[in-house]
């Protein structure tokens, strides 16, 4: 099993969650965050934030990010996928994080590996 975390613009979420659903993921959890990459974010329409008294410059962008675990098998065909669909061949469009999961614990029958997914 592989946790895939994906960092992707908001307006990609609805693309992404077919993605997932047609491919056989069994859920995901979804976060609204804020970060920057390569494309090293924007600065608001005042350029600086008062926050308790400290001044900080806003380099920001607003992002979705998606946490699902997968089987094995689907890994590729989801990045596949995602790539198909999603990129814009833009700065901006995300990034997918790849790590290996050793168990998954469905906490109601106590079922456990792939069958708890």
């Amino acid at each position: 099993m592989k946790e895939m975390v994906m960092i992707i613009r908001p307006e990609q979420l609805e693309t992404l969650k077919g993605i997932l659903d047609k491919l056989g993921c069994g859920g995901m959890t979804i976060s609204s965050v804020m970060g920057c990459g390569a494309q090293k974010g924007t600065v608001q329409e005042t350029g600086v934030t008062e926050i308790k008294g400290f001044k900080t410059t806003i380099n920001l962008l607003p992002k979705i990010r998606v946490e699902a675990v997968v089987d094995d098998k689907i890994v590729d065909s989801v990045i596949a996928e995602v790539r198909d669909k999603m990129a814009t061949d833009h700065v901006g469009d995300g990034k997918i994080f790849i790590r290996n999961i050793e168990d998954a614990i469905r906490i109601r029958t106590g079922e456990r590996g792939k069958k708890a997914l």
